[in-house]
């Protein structure tokens, strides 16, 4: 408690208030305290901001938003993923064009070998519910195939430090790209293959939600998925 409270710059007693009278600081402590702890200042004191403070902080979060997924220029993937300091996320059905791209995984490589935990969730070939995407964007068992393209493709990631695999079994009304704070978002849409689609970058800002709801959204699916197995 007294390191907080030196580091933010109030009295240990005021940060004790906080806590066990349940008052909420100024502003600028709230931002201080939770960039302290690496959390967002609403999961701290979730009544502290109006929902006016909280639709405008979430319209923020926007960076740009391209019509199609094609539209965002290649390198933005891997300046997305070479920032990452702590954490990399991709959730997607195969996520093809990205698993095809050197580039890309030269990047995730060095990131979990200088310590970033890098995640990918794949969607499980047998799946039913890959079996109607693949219905639905007009490739039929395409959409396994590919999946089972990617698994090859990322064997040379898969004996890396840091680098976990899973195959999920969830309908997906989104593929998601995350480095840390920073989002990409591949909305889905029925009869749409995913490049045609578009797609939200999204950049993380204290009281804003929608970032978060990804980011819980990843979390759901990652914690019902299987670990891809050894000669899978």
């Amino acid at each position: 408690m007294a390191a907080l409270a030196e580091h933010i710059g109030v009295d240990p007693k005021t940060v004790e208030r906080w806590i066990t009278k349940d008052r909420v600081p100024y502003r600028r402590h709230r931002y201080a305290v939770a960039s302290r702890l690496g959390v967002d200042e609403t999961y701290l004191w979730p009544d502290a901001l109006t929902k006016e403070q909280v639709t405008s902080a979430s319209g923020s979060e926007i960076v740009t938003i391209y019509p199609h997924r094609w539209a965002v220029p290649r390198d933005a993937w891997g300046r997305l993923f070479a920032d990452a300091t702590s954490e990399i996320g991709i959730l997607v059905y195969s996520g093809l064009f990205l698993a095809e791209d050197a580039g890309a995984q030269r990047v995730l490589a060095d990131k979990a070998r200088s310590g970033v935990r890098v995640r990918i969730l794949l969607g499980n070939p047998d799946a039913p519910q890959v079996a109607e995407r693949g219905a639905d964007e007009g490739i039929g068992e395409s959409m396994a195939s590919k999946i089972r393209n990617v698994i090859v493709l990322y064997k040379p990631l898969r004996g890396i430090d840091n680098v976990e695999i899973r195959l999920h079994s969830t309908v997906l009304y989104n593929s998601i790209y995350f480095a840390d704070d920073q989002v990409l978002i591949n909305t889905h849409v029925y009869g749409v293959p995913a490049s045609n689609a578009p797609c939200w970058h999204l950049r993380k800002v204290p009281g804003g939600e929608i970032v978060n709801t990804y980011l819980e959204s990843f979390e759901r699916v990652w914690d019902g998925a299987r670990p891809l197995q050894p000669g899978e």
